[in-house]
């Protein structure tokens, strides 16, 4: 047996729905192939069903995640930049050969991944003094604005790890669940990310992953009655009309972003909540 040349157990790329890593319910999987022409991994090509899947793990998961405290939201977005700068190197590895990178530009980005976590995480349990107020009222009243989360948010992307990390980051550190779907080689360092959310004290269905071909899953997403939120940033702008079109629907919210790690991403899928309390009682 010495002798024998060991059989090398390759990475089956999954989907991540609900805390789990399900293969696609439609057995359907697409390759990634480097810009060396060398392939590297045949992720899941998630379905209509998949999606379906994934929102109702999001819509199930949200209200608790919305109603854990700031500081506890902003402690596990820091355990995922924790976990993300463990795993730093694969990540290099990943994004060099899968989005065809320089190693060089690689680490470049996944530190600025690492540091797009915690940049969020201080944001936590500050929200409510940027975006909440104690309004003046004529009468024996306190009038009170409160912020809250939109509910469940979809992203889309399949070219920049940053900026679907900015997306993601953005979305759930308000108590938002999302459901990211993910296209072309940008489905291999985001299953790894799936693998480490895994293990970040992220409650299940909070972050759900789908790879695939956005063609297909950002029109059944944009449709979806059961989304209110769509992040369309990374999306061609030729794409967005269509989208917007269908997720009128059940006037779902879209948001194009301009700078990353900017507020304004947070407050985009977040609303506003007016309280009346009487005075003395």
């Amino acid at each position: 047996m010495a002798d024998q040349k060991r059989i090398e157990v390759r990475k089956t790329y999954k989907l991540f729905i609900n805390g789990a890593f399900p293969r696609s319910e439609s057995g359907r999987v697409f390759e990634v192939i480097g810009k060396d022409k060398n392939f590297i991994a045949n992720p899941c090509l998630a379905s209509r069903k998949d999606l379906r899947d994934a929102v109702t793990a999001a819509r199930a998961a949200q209200a608790g995640w919305a109603q854990a405290t700031a500081y506890n939201r902003g402690q596990i977005l820091y355990r995922i930049a924790e976990m993300l700068e463990g795993r730093a190197e694969q990540f290099n590895q990943e994004i060099t050969s899968a989005l065809g990178l320089t190693p060089a530009k690689a680490k470049a980005i996944v530190a600025q991944a690492i540091d797009c976590w915690v940049w969020y995480a201080g944001w936590s349990d500050k929200l409510s003094a940027i975006a909440g107020a104690t309004n003046p009222v004529a009468g024996p009243y306190y009038n009170f604005t409160i912020p809250e989360p939109l509910g469940v948010v979809t992203i889309a992307a399949e070219d920049s790890f940053l900026d679907c990390i900015d997306a993601l980051a953005a979305a759930v550190v308000s108590g938002n669940s999302v459901v990211a779907l993910i296209g072309g080689g940008l489905s291999v360092p985001m299953a790894t990310l799936a693998e480490v959310l895994a293990t970040s004290d992220l409650p299940a269905g909070v972050i759900n992953i789908l790879t695939g071909s956005l063609a297909e899953l950002t029109p059944w997403a944009a449709s979806h009655m059961d989304i209110d939120g769509f992040d369309i940033s990374a999306l061609a702008k030729k794409n967005r009309a269509a989208l917007k079109e269908a997720g009128a629907e059940n006037l779902k919210r879209f948001y194009e972003a301009g700078q990353s790690q900017n507020p304004a991403r947070i407050l985009a899928f977040m609303e506003s909540k007016t309280v009346w309390h009487t005075i003395g009682v």
